[in-house]
C-alpha cells in the first residue's frame, strides 16, 4: 500500500469507515444518505486502489481484515483531520443574529447545554438569547408554535410545518438491569422485577410502547415515571428494570453503578436526536450550531458510552447532515 493512492476519494473513505463501523452495505448506506450499489461500488473502487481486500464479504456482518483493520486507523486519522479542518473554516458566527431562541432536552443539561451556551454567547455578543430546557414533545410543539426558533430533542412523530431536521445523534434502545441479574432466561428472567414505564407523553415513552406492542409483550403498567434519576434509582436499588437508551443511561450519575446495560433481545430500535429548525431559520445558522452540538455530544457522550459498552459500537453514533 506504498506510493500515492491513485482513485481514492474522500467519499470512499467515508464510505469504509461507515462499513467498519457498521458491517453493514444497508446500515452504511442509510447513514451516508446514498443506495447500496454504489456503497458497494466505492468499496469496489478502495479495494482496487489499496491492492488488497479491507472487508471480508462472505462474512455477516462483515468484519475487516488485518489489512483493513491496519489501513482504518489511518482513515479515521485523515477523515478526523479533515473534519477538523471543515470546523475550522466554518467557525460558528452568529455576529448578525439579533434574536434566538433555542431549546434544548434535558439529556444534555449537566454537559452539552452549558458547553453550547458558552459557544454561542462568545459570538452573539449583540443578540438577545433565550434557552428553554425540556421533554422533545414539548420543546417540538414551541417550535411549531412560533414560540423556539430552534430544538434539539428527540424526533417526534410530528414535525412543525416548514421545519427542517438536522441529525445529531442515533441513541439505540437498551435494557437496563440491577447489576449482576442473569439474563440467561430472557426477559422472562426478570418477571421477579418491575417494569418502569416512560411517561406516555414523551417520545421515549411512545417508541418504547410502541415497540413492545410489536413484540406482543403485555407488562404490567404500575409504574410511569418521567425522572430519569429517579428511573436509575430504581433499577440501581434492584428493584426494577427498564427500556433505556445510552444517552439516557449515562445521566445516572452516582447510580450508575447498579446498573447493567444489555442490547434488547428484539427489534433494534432507536431514537434520534435531531436540530429541529423552524421553517424561518432554514439557512446556514442552524447547520453550523448542529455541527458545533455534534462535537460536543461526541465528546461528552459517544466516547465513555463506547468505552463502558463497546457493543454498540455502529450502533450509538453521531449523524450528519445529507
Amino acid at each position: 500500500m506504498g506510493g500515492v493512492l491513485k482513485g481514492v476519494s474522500i467519499r470512499g473513505l467515508e464510505v469504509f469507515e461507515a462499513l467498519a463501523q457498521t458491517g453493514s452495505v444497508g446500515e452504511a448506506a442509510r447513514r451516508l444518505g446514498m443506495s447500496a450499489p454504489a456503497v458497494s461500488q466505492q468499496l469496489k473502487n478502495l479495494n482496487h486502489a489499496v491492492g488488497i481486500p479491507l472487508l471480508d464479504q462472505s462474512r455477516r456482518p462483515m468484519t475487516l481484515t488485518p489489512g483493513g483493520r491496519q489501513f482504518l486507523r489511518h482513515v479515521e486519522a485523515a477523515l478526523g483531520a479533515l473534519r477538523a479542518g471543515q470546523r475550522d473554516l466554518t467557525t460558528l458566527d452568529l455576529s448578525d443574529v439579533s434574536s434566538l431562541r433555542i431549546g434544548v432536552i434535558e439529556d444534555f443539561e449537566n454537559e452539552v447545554t452549558p458547553a453550547l451556551t458558552v459557544r454561542l454567547a462568545e459570538t452573539m455578543e449583540n443578540c438577545v438569547f433565550r434557552l428553554n430546557t425540556g421533554a422533545s414533545h414539548v420543546l417540538l410543539s414551541q417550535v411549531a408554535h412560533t414560540e423556539l426558533d430552534l430544538a434539539i430533542c428527540a424526533e417526534g412523530r410530528k414535525i412543525p410545518p416548514g421545519a427542517a431536521l438536522h441529525p445529531l445523534l442515533e441513541d439505540p434502545y437498551i435494557l437496563a438491569v440491577p447489576k449482576g441479574t442473569n439474563l440467561s432466561g430472557g426477559l422472562g428472567s426478570l418477571d421477579a422485577l418491575r417494569f418502569l414505564r416512560r411517561d406516555q407523553a414523551q417520545v421515549m415513552g411512545q417508541q418504547i410502547e410502541e415497540s413492545l406492542t410489536r413484540q406482543g409483550l403485555s407488562l404490567a403498567n404500575r409504574f410511569e415515571l418521567d425522572s430519569n434519576q429517579s428511573i436509575s434509582a430504581l433499577v440501581a436499588g434492584g428493584h426494577a428494570w427498564t427500556i433505556t437508551t445510552p444517552l439516557s443511561l449515562l445521566r445516572a450519575g452516582r447510580f450508575l453503578g447498579g446498573i447493567d446495560a444489555h442490547p434488547l433481545p428484539f427489534d433494534g430500535m432507536a431514537r434520534r436526536i435531531v436540530l429541529c429548525a423552524s421553517s424561518d431559520w432554514t439557512g446556514d445558522i442552524p447547520r453550523r450550531i448542529a455541527e458545533s452540538a455534534r462535537d460536543l455530544i461526541n465528546h461528552h457522550f459517544i466516547l465513555p458510552g463506547l468505552d463502558q459498552m463497546p457493543w454498540l459500537k455502529g450502533r450509538f453514533v453521531i449523524l450528519q447532515d445529507r
